[in-house]
């Protein structure tokens, strides 16, 4: 059996045109950009706020799924099909293009761009379209729907079982992040302690030690081989 943990960045999204987090709001400085985009600073403007986050959404509405998520769907079905091990995809991107290329088995670390969360409840909802400032709740119709992602100084989704399930792999694979900011830099030394085998694809290499394989190249070129790869190896293709 092989245990598989899937880590995805920015840089698998932006070949379907989804613009990283700083280039896709070139009026913001860096600085206002984290700062509005902080705790603090949503609760000072979520004017400004919903209106970043509709436009992100918005865009997400234009962009399809590439060949890298496609190719990670199918990397998927087939350990699944196959009953080779545990097979988790584990995504700091707040887009959908994982799922709707067929993935299954997804943690949102940073939340997702298409859902509202109730700051009252604390339920989340599916959403799409822009979200108003103090929307009403469908489940307690309290006025506190806000975009379901996770800003800075909040904490991150799923890290318990996500360190969890790294520290169960014996093959990790960092595709488009550098993996080096925590929480998730956290994560391939939670594999490295199970002597997983550590892979990164990335456009350049990140130069952590953890990692003991380098793909070099865009993500829709290496990720469809290394599927190919892993899939002939461990059986037939379907």
């Amino acid at each position: 059996m092989t245990n598989i943990v899937i880590l995805t960045g920015a840089g698998i999204s932006a070949e379907s045109g989804i613009a990283t987090f700083r280039s896709s709001t070139p009026r913001w400085d860096d600085r206002a950009l984290e700062a509005l985009c902080s705790a603090e600073g949503f609760a000072a403007d979520r004017y400004k706020a919903h209106d970043l986050y509709d436009a992100r959404r918005a865009q997400l509405a234009q962009v399809e799924p590439n060949a890298a998520h496609l190719a990670l769907a199918r990397l998927e079905r087939h350990w699944q099909r196959e009953n080779r091990g545990e097979f988790t995809l584990i995504t700091q991107n707040i887009d959908n293009l994982h799922e709707r290329a067929g993935s299954r088995q997804v943690l949102h670390m940073h939340g997702e761009l298409d859902a509202a969360r109730c700051e009252s409840c604390h339920r989340s909802f599916p959403w799409s379209g822009s979200l108003a400032v103090r929307e009403d709740c469908p489940a307690c119709d309290e006025p506190a729907l806000r975009p379901d992602v996770v800003l800075f100084g909040e904490a991150p989704y799923h890290r318990q079982r996500s360190e969890e399930l790294s520290a169960r792999a014996n093959l990790f694979i960092a595709i488009g992040t550098s993996a080096t900011v925590h929480p998730a830099a956290g994560l391939v030394k939670h594999a490295r302690s199970n002597r997983a085998i550590t892979m990164e694809v990335n456009l350049r290499h990140s130069d952590s030690p953890d990692f003991r394989r380098f793909f070099e190249g865009p993500a829709t070129r290496e990720v469809p081989a290394l599927v190919d790869y892993l899939t002939i190896e461990s059986g037939a293709e379907g």
